[in-house]
């Protein structure tokens, strides 16, 4: 193939990319010039895929192998190379006049590029796909979220069809070609499909012994655990560019500083002295304290914004069925599956509540009315035109802190949860909480579900049989949940559904242990 320009090629083929060779892709056009001076396994590290998708991407452009496609890079940058207005990287004893020359001289740069990729007739016809679609959904993950919100913010202040759709699973189905109406359906079916669970729970509950409910909340546990560190490093959305660059927040906020941490630090530590020191009110309520302690400092350190409560409105509600419904049959077994999954992980769930609040297991009446709750919740947001609702771990954690398990506390957090729905503002308040307060508030409430699990399996013998249920479940679980690549040549359906939470694969393969491996006499 011709060298021509690799970038525009990439362009035109990058909605065809899997999920692994858009990260080759995103990293070649960010790192024009050093892809073009790396070796496959350099670039595999850096990317963080295997070699053999890089060999892929490759040949998927048209290219022979790796050596051709750093050829087409280095004879694609090379005739775009410009001299910066002021030479050489960026130090510490730059000058403010000199580091805005740098700053402008790398902008300038990567301006010209973009401007070199894009064809006019393309944006005509981009525009005219836009403002002449019935809906518009606006997608992002990671650091990509802000944008997919601002991007949808920006554009419905033209045309009202523009939506913001930030959950994975959501943006699987709605990409199908089925939009939100498709996800509403599709919530429905799951919901039904979680109420038959909860009908006939009895009859499978003795597929969940205690060494099974044990590993379920265990992994659940582990898997909160980089949760926890995100949230108290400032959360892995705030990036530089989306945080500073713009909506022009302090840099305290970006993800990692030293400001997220202190701040994290103090609110743990306030947390941890009255909940081992203090008594009564101050015992029960350390992590709301906590948090208090820690929003006021954030306060100091101008880490709160209150931009979006003033924008927002005081009361609103739901249109019903505003998305409509639509019930695509691909995504109705999808979403089916997955919720009988969680209806499955909700049993862990609902176990550990009961086991760190109450000190004994949940009845089958409990667990009936819980799972049909969580289903009939769900076709009820579906009409509603809502997003799916779940099982929230992190929850079993503060009850087992604070062995709240009274009913009227969780009406009044209900009626809470019911005010945010209702009045924008109320929730605008609610957000501008730092992600820092909360993951130093409640790291100690994900490392007290895994404790949990712990508790449940040494309420058992560990035997042999057992130690190779936990090990192996767990194992497999958070294993394939932290090796990204893992499953990338999977379908996306299977991904979609074993591939974003440890617990699906940790509770299937608990489960099948259980059954398969011989009891010990």
């Amino acid at each position: 193939m011709p060298f021509g320009n690799v970038f525009e090629k990439i362009n035109s083929e990058y909605y065809q990319l899997t999920s692994a060779e858009k990260k080759v892709a995103d990293y070649a056009v960010i790192h024009q010039q050093k892809t073009q001076f790396m070796s496959i396994s350099e670039l595999a590290e850096e990317a963080g895929v295997a070699e053999a998708t890089i060999s892929r991407f490759c040949k998927r452009l048209g290219y022979k192998g790796y050596s051709a496609f750093k050829l087409a890079v280095a004879n694609s940058t090379a005739r775009r190379v410009e001299a910066p207005t002021v030479p050489g990287e960026i130090r510490p004893e730059d000058s403010i006049e000199e580091l805005c020359q740098k700053l402008y001289a790398a902008d300038r740069d990567a301006m010209a590029q973009t401007v070199e990729l894009i064809r006019p007739d393309s944006v005509r016809k981009a525009a005219d796909l836009l403002f002449s679609a019935e809906k518009v959904l606006c997608m992002g993950q990671g650091g990509s979220m802000i944008l997919a919100q601002e991007c949808a913010h920006l554009f419905s202040t033209a045309r009202p069809n523009f939506y913001a759709v930030l959950d994975s699973h959501m943006q699987a189905i709605a990409a199908s070609g089925g939009g939100v109406a498709a996800i509403a359906g599709a919530m429905i079916v799951g919901g039904i499909v979680a109420v038959l669970v909860g009908v006939f729970v009895k009859k499978i509950r003795r597929l969940f012994p205690p060494v099974i409910t044990g590993t379920v909340v265990f992994t659940i546990g582990l898997s909160l655990y980089p949760t926890a560190i995100n949230y108290m490093a400032g959360g892995t959305g705030n990036t530089y560019e989306s945080v500073v660059a713009q909506q022009g927040l302090t840099e305290a906020l970006v993800y990692g500083s030293w400001q997220n941490w202190l701040i994290a630090a103090l609110t743990l530590t306030v947390v941890l002295v009255l909940n081992h020191k203090a008594k009564g009110i101050c015992k029960l309520a350390s992590i709301l304290i906590g948090m208090l302690f820690g929003y006021a400092v954030a306060l100091c350190f101008g880490m709160v914004s209150f931009a979006d409560v003033g924008n927002a409105a005081w009361f609103a509600l739901p249109e019903p069925l505003h998305f409509g419904l639509k019930f695509d049959p691909a995504s109705c077994v999808a979403i089916g599956l997955l919720f009988a999954i969680n209806s499955i992980q909700a049993i862990g769930d609902f176990t550990a509540t009961t086991v760190g609040g109450l000190d004994r297991d949940p009845t089958d009446q409990e667990l009936q009315g819980g799972i049909i709750a969580y289903g009939t919740s769900n076709i009820l947001t579906a009409l509603m035109g809502g997003l799916p609702t779940a099982t929230y771990s992190q929850n079993v954690g503060i009850v087992t802190t604070n062995k709240v398990v009274n009913r009227t506390v969780f009406a009044i957090a209900g009626g809470f949860l019911l005010l945010a729905g209702i009045s924008p503002k109320f929730a605008a308040l609610l957000t501008t909480i730092p992600q820092c307060v909360l993951g130093g508030a409640t790291v100690t409430v994900f490392s007290t579900i895994a404790m949990t699990g712990m508790k449940l399996i040494a309420s058992q013998d560990l035997t042999a049989r057992n130690t190779t249920i936990v090990g192996l479940s767990a194992a497999l679980g958070v294993g394939i949940s932290q090796a990204s690549e893992a499953l990338s040549q999977f379908p996306e359906a299977f991904t979609m559904v074993f591939g974003q939470s440890p617990v699906v694969i940790a509770t299937i393969m608990a489960v099948l242990l259980n059954l398969i491996l011989p009891k010990e006499k």
